[in-house]
C-alpha cells in the first residue's frame, strides 16, 4: 500500500472513529435543535448547499437552517453582520457554530473530513488562483485553521466597504 493511500485510510478511520459515536451522542441535541428551528418559523430543519469538494467534485453540504426560507433569493450571497434573513434560532446556532453539526453526515458519507479546508461554493471556486486550487486536492473539512482565524467572519464582512471584495481578497 502506498504511503498516500495509507494516510488516506488512516484519516478516514480517524473520521469514522469520532463521527459515528459523535452522531449517536449528539442525536438528542440534533432533535432539540430541529424542534427549535421548527418552532421558530415552521420551515425546514436542514439547509443543503452545493459545495466543491476534493477533485472539484460537487456535493450537497448539510447545515441546520439558520435563515428564513428562500433567503438566497432575498439578498446577497454572503451573510453579513446581523443579516435580517437570519432567524432567532439561527443567531444562536451560528454564534456557537451548532449549525455546522449536520456536516457530520457529510463526513459519514465520505464527502468531508473532520479537519480540512472549508469547502467553497462554485461561484468563488471559479475565482481561485492556481495556488488556491491546490485545496481541491484535499478532502474538505468541517474545521480548519481559517475557521478558527475567521470565526467572526460575519462581523468582519459587516465592517468592510465592499464585503464581497473583502471576502474574495482577504478571507477566501
Amino acid at each position: 500500500m502506498s504511503a498516500k493511500k495509507s494516510c488516506n485510510w488512516a484519516k478516514r478511520a480517524f473520521d469514522l472513529f469520532w463521527t459515528i459515536p459523535g452522531l449517536l451522542l449528539l442525536s438528542p441535541l440534533f432533535l432539540l435543535i430541529a424542534l427549535w428551528i421548527k418552532l421558530d418559523d415552521g420551515g425546514p430543519v436542514f439547509f443543503w448547499q452545493e459545495r466543491v469538494g476534493q477533485g472539484g467534485k460537487i456535493f450537497q453540504m448539510w447545515k441546520f437552517r439558520t435563515m428564513v426560507r428562500d433567503a438566497e433569493k432575498q439578498g446577497r450571497p454572503l451573510t453579513i453582520g446581523r443579516d435580517p434573513r437570519i432567524t432567532q434560532a439561527g443567531h444562536w446556532l451560528r454564534k456557537y457554530k451548532l449549525d455546522e453539526l449536520p456536516q457530520l453526515f457529510n463526513v459519514l458519507a465520505g464527502e468531508m473530513s473532520l479537519v480540512g479546508p472549508r469547502p467553497e461554493v462554485s461561484r468563488y471556486v471559479a475565482l481561485y488562483t492556481s495556488e488556491q486550487r491546490a485545496v481541491l486536492d484535499l478532502m474538505p473539512g468541517i474545521t480548519d485553521w481559517a475557521s478558527i482565524e475567521y470565526r467572526n467572519e460575519n462581523d468582519l464582512l459587516a465592517q468592510a466597504t465592499d464585503p464581497e471584495q473583502f471576502y474574495i481578497e482577504e478571507i477566501m
